[in-house]
């Protein structure tokens, strides 16, 4: 099977979301965020295919003389006679749907959805942006006038129905609270598919390059590797091209130091972000703060924030300078850890188990639905992640290993009075009254299950 073959016949699960906006009575003009190379182009494209007559697609960032349309007149049915004469093609209003891509480089044609969800609320309109968060202010945002949707790298799940491993899939997709057996061969098939995942990450082109290649896995990793430095170079060059000329250093740095950051502890685990040493002479989070969050809006970071407390809310025990920063990507943490394919495959990694994980876990919370990642540390104890359920708090302990016993989590529990705690690591899952025991490829579907 050919590389653009699998690009194109790739699933991605938030498609279904696509379809149930496209069927909402209530539907408005549809916002796709996410960071660059994740998929968002294509997955819309593939959802204008097989949901609508056809697709026309606009590129703010390809084409600049198509934001001069949007510059004196934001009518609805004025857009789009300009849009029919610019692409010299025909747009049904009842039956196409229209793609705006890269919107943030025309911050007028963002405004613009605004009157097409109260002038047009039939025509079907999607817009894309991998800066949206960086370049736009609040003012600038049509509040309440556009659906949002976030597409993250693809999930460990999403990897399996890549490689058409059905199979396996319905292994997870089984898995609850009453059907919890995992047949030990299907287990040992799910770590294998694990430690693959781990190595390529979830960045479609490079989901792509493995699974052409993936019956010589030695060639095939290879390939993942350069396509990964080849996406950290594109990174880079990124940042420098759309951030402030002063800032471009400070975000590279952050960026580049975050597996630095993350291997710092003996223990293999991540700890706080220390702002000393990520930029030369700087020392404070007050001078680095337009850097991170550069970061994060663009999707390229993941912040943890750490809270004293197992009370809820846990925003109200949060402070801003105090966090985890974990990478968007696995795949690319490996590459700049330059933690080799058979490291990964031996599970033989030193100390850098801990912390590999645990942005694993992070990254599949958020693609299961969690919107702001926490975790716990007092004196010496530390917990991973916290998950709020039923006004209750739940702590999330993860182990790289077999490990069975977790003596923080139970600290929290004990003086938090959390009905159970959660502990992921390598073993068959054991649920039990008060402590549930998950192999870490459940994660993505965890808050499905407890």
């Amino acid at each position: 099977m050919s590389y653009l073959t699998i690009m194109g016949s790739m699933r991605r699960f938030l498609l279904t979301k696509l379809v149930a906006w496209k069927e909402s009575p209530n539907r408005k003009p549809l916002i796709l965020q996410g960071a660059r190379q994740v998929g968002k182009t294509t997955l819309l494209h593939q959802f204008g295919k097989e949901y609508f007559s056809q697709v026309h697609t606009f590129n703010f960032e390809e084409n600049l003389a198509l934001g001069e349309l949007f510059s004196v007149n934001l009518d609805p049915m004025h857009l789009i006679r300009e849009l029919r004469f610019f692409q010299e093609k025909d747009i049904d209003i009842d039956r196409d749907l229209i793609i705006f891509d890269e919107i943030q480089t025309c911050p007028r044609a963002l405004t613009c959805l605004k009157y097409f969800q109260e002038k047009m609320p039939n025509l079907a309109i999607c817009a894309a942006g991998s800066l949206l968060g960086v370049y736009l202010a609040p003012v600038s945002f049509p509040v309440g006038k556009v659906d949002i949707l976030h597409l993250y790298p693809m999930s460990f799940e999403e990897f399996l129905l890549a490689q058409e491993d059905h199979k396996s899939l319905e292994v997870i997709r089984n898995f609850s609270e009453t059907l919890t057996d995992i047949p030990r061969f299907a287990h040992d098939h799910l770590w294998q598919q694990l430690k693959y995942y781990l190595i390529v990450g979830g960045l479609p082109e490079v989901v792509s390059a493995f699974i052409e290649l993936k019956d010589n896995v030695f060639v095939a990793f290879q390939k993942v590797r350069e396509k990964q430095k080849t996406l950290i170079t594109t990174y880079l060059a990124d940042i420098a091209k759309h951030s402030g000329p002063i800032n471009a250093m400070h975000i590279a740095r952050i960026f580049e130091s975050v597996p630095a950051q993350l291997s710092r502890s003996q223990d293999g685990s991540a700890h706080k972000y220390i702002f000393k040493g990520s930029v030369p002479g700087i020392d404070r989070y007050s001078k680095l703060v337009g850097a991170l969050d550069w970061l994060e809006k663009a999707g390229l970071t993941i912040k943890v924030s750490i809270v004293n407390s197992g009370q809820l809310p846990f925003s109200a025990y949060a402070e801003d300078n105090v966090f985890k920063l974990y990478l968007f990507d696995v795949g690319l943490l490996g590459s700049m850890s330059q933690i080799t394919p058979k490291m990964i495959l031996d599970y033989d990694w030193g100390s850098y188990k801990g912390f590999f994980v645990e942005n694993f876990v992070a990254q599949a919370f958020l693609t299961g639905g969690k919107e702001k990642l926490y975790c716990w540390q007092e004196k010496t104890a530390e917990v991973e992640f916290l998950h709020e359920k039923d006004g209750c708090a739940i702590p999330i302990e993860v182990k790289s290993g077999w490990i069975k016993q977790a003596k923080s989590v139970k600290i929290f529990s004990d003086k938090y009075h959390s009905p159970y705690y959660v502990l992921f690591n390598a073993n068959h899952p054991s649920l039990q009254e008060r402590v549930k025991r998950y192999p870490l490829y459940l994660a993505e579907r965890v808050f499905n299950i407890c």
